[in-house]
């Protein structure tokens, strides 16, 4: 590792006991201004491979994910009641600070669906879509105007806040709706969906995230797309890393991992008509370079985007 990769690492470290003596996560002066910085240096594109760090450093990258993980929620439910309190929720998303990260976010992972999709999707579910649905709400309003969404989150409290955020909006009211359910119980009814995003949260550890995956790769529809939600370089401190070979039971079609202020990477994936059983990894291997160069200039400086070829593994 080499000397900037060090002084990030012990920068973060630092974070994180910053972060893990707090009293709570709540959105505060002190929750903020740590967590934006540790935002700020995870998001330059530096070449750090976090599989490879030490156990002690990749236990305390698995400790401040969760920690994260609180405190975007804990920030997502502030902002959701606060929105919750004007006639028309809807009318007032600007007031989240990411707002502009999610209209972002989501115009890449439309982007990258509609290559890969002969039409406009239908149905789509949204696992883990938490009391400030913003990628369904963005999608719904901007990108999809027919398709239905069903959300499906872990907590109760979560799909009430988002439900009242659709008061006021007839059309979105009626498109929208939220199940109480863990994935893991969900199975003849994602066969419905056209396409399915999995929230980056969903499924923290790696064994976790790669049950869940094989779970959907078991009950979607051949032919069904699969969205996910990754990390790549220093960005895998804020959000779980998922690989290629995770997606067991999926053809995967794209990679994009953006080099701006979207944080998230994006994986779409596809499962097959036949001849991949539930289990069966895909590898991948980059194609065209010419492909790679249009999601580089179409995406922003920094970006890197992969339209891969599939070569079948052994299960």
């Amino acid at each position: 590792m080499g000397k900037q990769e060090e002084m990030l690492v012990r920068r973060i470290t630092e974070i994180y006991e910053c972060v893990s003596k707090l009293p709570a996560l709540s959105p505060s002066k002190e929750v903020n201004e740590l967590l934006t910085e540790l935002v700020n240096i995870c998001i330059p594109v530096i070449a750090i491979d976090v599989s490879k760090l030490s156990s002690e450093v990749q236990a305390m990258r698995s400790e401040l994910i969760m920690l994260c993980g609180e405190a975007e929620g804990l920030m997502e439910s502030h902002y959701s009641d606060l929105l919750a309190s004007y006639d028309n929720p809807l009318d007032h998303l600007s007031l989240f600070p990411y707002y502009s990260n999610y209209l972002e976010l989501s115009l890449l992972e439309y982007t990258l669906l509609m290559r890969h999709v002969p039409s406009p999707p239908g149905r789509v579910a949204f696992v883990g879509s938490g009391p400030l649905p913003l990628t369904s709400v963005v999608l719904a309003k901007q990108h999809m105007p027919a398709a239905e969404f069903h959300n499906y989150d872990l907590d109760p409290t979560a799909n009430d806040r988002a439900c009242r955020l659709l008061r006021g909006d007839p059309d979105m009211a009626a498109r929208m709706a939220f199940h109480t359910a863990d994935v893991l119980s969900v199975t003849h009814e994602l066969r419905g969906f056209d396409v399915v995003f999995l929230a980056a949260l969903v499924g923290i550890g790696h064994d976790e995230k790669v049950r869940v995956i094989e779970h959907v790769a078991r009950h979607m529809a051949p032919g069904a797309i699969l969205v996910v939600r990754s990390a790549h370089s220093a960005r895998a401190f804020l959000y779980p890393v998922v690989e290629p070979a995770d997606l067991r039971g999926f053809e995967v079609l794209s990679i994009h991992h953006p080099g701006d202020q979207v944080i998230n990477s994006v994986i779409v994936s596809r499962k097959p008509h036949g001849g991949h059983a539930p289990g069966a990894a895909a590898v991948m291997r980059p194609c065209k370079c010419c492909e790679m160069m249009q999601g580089f200039h179409h995406f922003g400086h920094g970006s890197m985007m992969e339209e891969v070829a599939l070569e079948e593994l052994p299960s």
